[in-house]
C-alpha cells in the first residue's frame, strides 16, 4: 500500500482512538488528505471537537459514540463510510501518540497541490502560444508562486530557490505547428530590419536577448548583430557573413550560407521594436511552459522531501521571472510581481507552524511508573487510549 495512503489511516485511527490527538494536528486541513472518505472523516471530527462532543471530557477510556458519531457526521457528505471502516483505521494506527507525524499525509497534498498548478500553467503556457499572448502565463506563474509560498509557511520552512543537484527530466515542448511558423516568419524579418538598419538594434538591445529566438540558427544570427552594434562596427550583409564565420558558425553546422544569405536578401521593411515584441511573447510562453513542465516533474517525484520540492520549483520559475522583467520593460508598463516570501492573508498563525514542526518530533509517551505517580490530567494531554467503552 502507498506509504501516504498508510499514514491517512494511522492518522485519523490515531484521532478516533484519542480524541486530544486532533490539538496536535491543526495544521492539517481535510483537503489534505487524498481520499474523499478521509476528507469528510478528519472534518467530521473536527466539528465534533468544535461542538464539544463529550468525549473530550472522558476521564478513563473513550466513548464508543466519538466513533459513531463521527462516522454519522461524515456520513452526511460522503457515501459508502461505515463503522467497520472506522475500526479498520483504529487498527491501523500503530500507536495512537504519533499522530503529529502520521500528519505527514501534508507532504502527499503538498507534491499533488503542485502538479495540479503547474498543469494549470503548461494549459495558459499553451493557449498564450496560440494566441500570441502573455497576460495568462504570467498571471497563473504568479499563482504557482503563491502557492509556493504559502505551502512553504505550512510545512515550516522558508521559501527560497534552490537548484537541483539533478535537473528532472522533461520532454522537449512542441509548439502548435502554426504559431511555430508565424514565430519563425516574425524572426526572420526581425533579423531582417536590423540588418538593413543597423540603428533599430537600439529599440530592441535593451531587452531581446539570443535565447528568446526560437530556432537557434536565428538566435545566433541576432547574437552576431548584437556583437557589432556593440563594438560600434559597421554592420551590412558582408560583416554579418564575417562575424559567424568568426565565431565559428559555419564551420560548426549553426548556420549555413544559404540561411545568411535568404535573411540578408529579406524584406528589411518594418518595425523591429513590435517584432522584437512579437519575438518576446513567444519566448514568454515556451519559457512558461517550460517551468510548468520542470516543476510538475519534480512535483511527481514522491522521494523528494516537501522543502525540497517547493524549494526547486521555486528554482524552476526562476527564468519565467527573468523574462518577465524584460517583457515589461519591452511593453513600458512594468507590474510590481508579488513575492512569494510575501505573508498571505490566509497563512496559518505562528502556533499551528509550530504544531506543524511537531510532526518530527512525537511527544514522549510517559512509562508506567511515570503514569502511576502522576495526577490526573485533562483527556487531551492523557496518554493515548485504545479502547472504547
Amino acid at each position: 500500500m502507498n506509504p501516504l495512503l498508510r499514514a491517512e489511516q494511522a492518522a485519523l485511527g490515531a484521532v478516533l482512538l484519542d480524541p486530544g490527538q486532533l490539538s496536535y494536528l491543526d495544521w492539517l486541513s481535510p483537503d489534505h488528505f487524498y481520499r474523499p472518505v478521509h476528507r469528510a472523516l478528519f472534518a467530521a471530527l473536527r466539528k465534533l471537537r468544535n461542538d464539544g462532543h463529550p468525549a473530550l471530557t472522558a476521564e478513563k477510556s473513550v466513548p464508543l459514540s466519538w466513533v459513531t458519531d463521527a462516522v454519522a457526521e461524515a456520513g452526511l457528505h460522503v457515501r459508502g463510510l461505515t463503522a467497520v471502516y472506522a475500526h479498520t483505521l483504529i487498527s491501523a494506527c500503530p500507536r495512537s501518540a504519533h499522530a503529529p507525524v502520521y500528519g505527514r499525509v501534508l507532504e502527499g497534498a503538498i507534491h499533488r497541490s503542485i502538479a495540479a498548478h503547474a498543469i494549470r500553467l503548461r494549459q495558459a503556457a499553451r493557449a498564450d502560444a496560440l494566441q500570441g499572448g502573455v497576460e495568462g502565463s504570467l498571471d497563473y506563474a504568479d499563482v504557482l508562486s503563491g502557492v509556493l509560498g504559502d505551502l512553504a509557511r505550512r510545512w515550516g520552512t522558508k521559501p527560497r530557490p534552490v537548484a537541483p543537484a539533478t535537473p528532472p527530466a522533461t520532454a522537449p515542448a512542441v509548439p502548435p505547428p502554426v504559431r511555430a511558423d508565424r514565430t519563425a516568419e516574425d524572426e526572420r524579418f526581425l533579423l531582417a530590419v536590423l540588418t538593413e538598419r543597423p540603428k533599430a538594434m537600439d529599440e530592441v538591445v535593451g531587452w531581446l536577448r539570443p535565447g528568446d529566438f526560437a530556432a537557434p540558427a536565428h538566435g545566433q544570427v541576432y547574437r552576431c548583430l548584437a556583437a557589432l552594434h556593440h563594438r560600434g562596427e559597421p554592420t551590412d550583409p558582408i560583416t554579418l557573413l564575417w562575424e559567424a564565420q568568426r565565431r565559428g558558425l559555419l564551420t560548426d553546422g549553426t548556420l549555413s550560407g544559404d540561411q545568411l544569405t535568404a535573411i540578408c536578401d529579406g524584406v528589411g521593411a518594418g518595425s523591429a521594436e513590435w517584432l522584437g515584441e512579437q519575438v518576446l511573447r513567444s519566448s514568454v510562453a515556451r519559457t512558461a511552459a517550460a517551468s510548468a513542465r520542470a516543476v510538475r516533474a519534480l512535483a511527481e517525484n514522491e522521494a523528494l522531501p516537501p522543502g525540497q520540492l517547493i524549494n526547486h520549483a521555486l528554482h524552476a520559475l526562476g527564468p519565467l521571472d527573468e523574462i518577465r522583467t524584460r517583457w515589461q520593460d519591452a511593453s513600458g508598463q512594468p507590474a510590481p510581481k508579488p513575492s512569494a516570501t510575501d505573508p498571505s492573508p490566509n497563512e496559518p498563525p505562528t502556533a499551528q507552524v509550530r504544531a506543524a514542526l511537531t510532526r518530527s518530533t512525537p511527544r514522549r509517551v510517559p512509562g508506567p511508573t511515570e503514569q502511576r505517580g502522576s495526577a490526573p490530567t485533562p483527556a487531551s494531554a492523557r496518554a493515548p487510549a485504545r479502547g472504547h467503552s
